[in-house]
Protein backbone atom coordinates (compact mmCIF):
# COMPACT_ATOMS: atom_id res chain seq x y z
CA UNK A 1 0.00 0.00 0.00
CA UNK A 2 1.44 3.72 -0.94
CA UNK A 3 1.35 6.03 2.23
CA UNK A 4 -2.07 8.08 1.65
CA UNK A 5 -1.91 12.11 1.95
CA UNK A 6 -4.63 11.94 5.31
CA UNK A 7 -6.93 10.13 7.74
CA UNK A 8 -9.64 11.54 9.18
CA UNK A 9 -10.11 10.06 12.95
CA UNK A 10 -13.79 9.24 14.17
CA UNK A 11 -12.99 6.21 16.37
CA UNK A 12 -12.40 6.84 20.11
CA UNK A 13 -10.25 3.48 20.15
CA UNK A 14 -8.04 4.35 17.63
CA UNK A 15 -7.55 8.16 19.57
CA UNK A 16 -7.04 6.03 22.42
CA UNK A 17 -4.71 3.75 20.66
CA UNK A 18 -2.14 6.88 19.51
CA UNK A 19 -2.12 8.83 22.63
CA UNK A 20 0.71 7.41 23.71
CA UNK A 21 4.02 9.22 24.02
CA UNK A 22 5.93 5.44 22.04
CA UNK A 23 3.74 5.16 19.40
CA UNK A 24 3.41 8.93 18.03
CA UNK A 25 7.61 9.13 18.09
CA UNK A 26 7.24 5.79 16.35
CA UNK A 27 4.58 7.26 13.56
CA UNK A 28 6.51 10.54 13.53
CA UNK A 29 9.48 8.46 12.82
CA UNK A 30 7.87 6.76 10.02
CA UNK A 31 6.24 9.86 8.60
CA UNK A 32 9.72 11.78 8.50
CA UNK A 33 12.29 9.59 7.65
CA UNK A 34 10.28 6.39 5.54
CA UNK A 35 10.08 2.66 6.03
CA UNK A 36 12.15 1.45 9.35
CA UNK A 37 13.08 -1.72 10.89
CA UNK A 38 11.93 -2.33 14.62
CA UNK A 39 16.09 -2.06 15.04
CA UNK A 40 16.31 1.41 13.38
CA UNK A 41 12.96 2.28 15.10
CA UNK A 42 14.35 1.05 18.78
CA UNK A 43 17.63 2.79 17.44
CA UNK A 44 16.20 6.13 16.72
CA UNK A 45 13.93 6.70 19.37
CA UNK A 46 16.00 5.02 22.17
CA UNK A 47 13.49 2.16 22.97
CA UNK A 48 13.82 -1.61 23.75
CA UNK A 49 13.10 -4.08 20.87
CA UNK A 50 10.41 -5.30 22.23
CA UNK A 51 8.87 -2.37 23.22
CA UNK A 52 8.82 -1.16 19.46
CA UNK A 53 7.49 -4.36 18.48
CA UNK A 54 4.35 -4.21 20.80
CA UNK A 55 3.68 -0.42 19.62
CA UNK A 56 3.87 -0.85 16.34
CA UNK A 57 1.74 -3.66 16.29
CA UNK A 58 -1.21 -1.58 18.16
CA UNK A 59 -0.07 1.04 15.88
CA UNK A 60 -1.00 -1.76 12.73
CA UNK A 61 -3.78 -2.91 14.68
CA UNK A 62 -5.52 0.54 14.25
CA UNK A 63 -4.39 1.49 10.61
CA UNK A 64 -1.47 3.84 11.50
CA UNK A 65 0.94 1.69 10.33
CA UNK A 66 1.72 -1.33 7.82
CA UNK A 67 4.47 -4.04 7.03
CA UNK A 68 6.50 -3.36 4.48
CA UNK A 69 7.99 -6.40 3.22
CA UNK A 70 9.21 -5.24 0.15
CA UNK A 71 12.32 -3.66 1.62
CA UNK A 72 13.51 -6.66 3.65
CA UNK A 73 16.48 -8.84 2.62
CA UNK A 74 15.06 -11.76 4.32
CA UNK A 75 12.15 -13.63 6.11
CA UNK A 76 13.58 -12.44 9.43
CA UNK A 77 13.52 -8.41 8.72
CA UNK A 78 10.82 -6.69 9.47
CA UNK A 79 10.14 -3.51 8.14
CA UNK A 80 7.38 -1.13 8.85
CA UNK A 81 5.71 2.39 6.83
CA UNK A 82 2.93 4.96 8.15
CA UNK A 83 0.07 4.49 5.97
CA UNK A 84 -1.00 8.19 6.52
CA UNK A 85 1.01 11.07 5.76
CA UNK A 86 -1.72 13.39 8.34
CA UNK A 87 -3.54 12.26 11.32
CA UNK A 88 -6.96 14.41 11.69
CA UNK A 89 -9.93 14.49 13.61
CA UNK A 90 -12.37 17.47 13.94
CA UNK A 91 -13.00 18.40 17.75
CA UNK A 92 -16.96 19.64 16.77
CA UNK A 93 -17.20 15.65 15.80
CA UNK A 94 -16.68 15.03 19.70
CA UNK A 95 -18.84 17.18 21.34
CA UNK A 96 -22.09 15.16 21.66
CA UNK A 97 -20.48 11.52 22.29
CA UNK A 98 -18.72 11.47 25.62
CA UNK A 99 -16.55 8.87 24.68
CA UNK A 100 -15.23 10.10 21.73
CA UNK A 101 -14.84 13.76 23.48
CA UNK A 102 -12.92 12.12 25.83
CA UNK A 103 -10.61 10.14 23.43
CA UNK A 104 -9.82 13.36 21.05
CA UNK A 105 -8.96 15.18 24.18
CA UNK A 106 -6.27 12.63 25.22
CA UNK A 107 -5.03 12.74 22.10
CA UNK A 108 -4.95 16.30 21.62
CA UNK A 109 -2.77 16.67 25.18
CA UNK A 110 -0.77 13.65 23.87
CA UNK A 111 0.16 15.69 20.85
CA UNK A 112 0.67 18.73 22.98
CA UNK A 113 3.01 16.99 24.94
CA UNK A 114 4.97 15.93 21.77
CA UNK A 115 5.03 19.63 20.52
CA UNK A 116 6.54 20.85 23.31
CA UNK A 117 9.50 17.70 23.83
CA UNK A 118 10.15 18.13 20.11
CA UNK A 119 10.45 22.17 20.72
CA UNK A 120 12.37 21.40 24.00
CA UNK A 121 15.08 19.08 22.14
CA UNK A 122 15.72 22.02 19.36
CA UNK A 123 16.06 24.44 22.10
CA UNK A 124 18.87 22.34 23.94
CA UNK A 125 20.26 21.74 20.18
CA UNK A 126 19.74 25.49 18.70
CA UNK A 127 23.49 26.49 19.81
CA UNK A 128 25.12 23.62 17.24
CA UNK A 129 23.18 24.59 14.26
CA UNK A 130 23.95 26.59 11.39
CA UNK A 131 23.10 29.71 11.80
CA UNK A 132 21.36 29.91 8.07
CA UNK A 133 18.88 27.60 9.79
CA UNK A 134 18.74 29.78 13.30
CA UNK A 135 18.04 32.78 10.76
CA UNK A 136 14.57 30.97 10.19
CA UNK A 137 13.62 29.74 13.59
CA UNK A 138 9.73 31.44 14.41
CA UNK A 139 7.79 31.80 17.57
CA UNK A 140 5.39 33.97 18.07
CA UNK A 141 1.61 34.34 19.03
CA UNK A 142 -0.67 36.91 18.42
CA UNK A 143 -3.81 38.04 20.04
CA UNK A 144 -6.91 38.14 17.73
CA UNK A 145 -10.46 39.47 18.24
CA UNK A 146 -12.32 37.08 15.51
CA UNK A 147 -15.97 36.11 15.23
CA UNK A 148 -16.48 31.99 14.95
CA UNK A 149 -16.57 32.32 10.95
CA UNK A 150 -13.01 34.28 10.74
CA UNK A 151 -11.66 31.50 13.05
CA UNK A 152 -12.80 29.16 10.52
CA UNK A 153 -11.28 31.15 7.56
CA UNK A 154 -7.90 31.39 9.74
CA UNK A 155 -8.14 27.53 9.75
CA UNK A 156 -8.35 27.30 5.99
CA UNK A 157 -5.90 29.67 5.40
CA UNK A 158 -3.22 28.30 7.97
CA UNK A 159 -3.88 24.63 6.38
CA UNK A 160 -3.25 26.16 2.87
CA UNK A 161 -0.37 27.36 3.73
CA UNK A 162 0.89 24.31 5.08
CA UNK A 163 -0.36 22.26 2.36
CA UNK A 164 1.45 24.85 -0.03
CA UNK A 165 5.16 24.04 1.50
CA UNK A 166 3.89 20.82 1.73
CA UNK A 167 4.27 20.64 -1.88
CA UNK A 168 7.60 22.22 -2.23
CA UNK A 169 8.60 19.98 0.45
CA UNK A 170 11.76 17.33 -0.73
CA UNK A 171 13.85 14.98 1.51
CA UNK A 172 16.15 14.55 -1.35
CA UNK A 173 16.61 18.42 -2.86
CA UNK A 174 20.75 19.48 -2.16
CA UNK A 175 20.34 21.44 1.60
CA UNK A 176 16.80 20.57 2.37
CA UNK A 177 16.60 19.69 6.14
CA UNK A 178 13.46 18.39 7.91
CA UNK A 179 11.87 21.45 9.28
CA UNK A 180 8.43 21.15 12.13
CA UNK A 181 5.62 23.31 11.32
CA UNK A 182 3.27 23.20 14.33
CA UNK A 183 0.45 25.92 14.67
CA UNK A 184 -2.83 26.44 17.29
CA UNK A 185 -5.27 28.94 16.77
CA UNK A 186 -8.41 28.94 19.06
CA UNK A 187 -10.83 30.62 21.03
CA UNK A 188 -9.25 31.74 23.88
CA UNK A 189 -12.00 31.01 27.12
CA UNK A 190 -10.85 33.48 29.05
Amino acid sequence: MTEEPARHLTDPRAMRALAHPTRLRLLGELRVRGPRTVGMLSDAIDEAVGSVSYHLGKLAEHGFVEEAPEHARDRRERWWRATHARTSWEPVEMLADPERRAASDLLRRAVLDRYAERLGHYLEVEATLDPQWVRGTASADSWLHLTSDELIELRADLEALAARWQGRSDPDRPGAGSVSLIYHAFRDPR
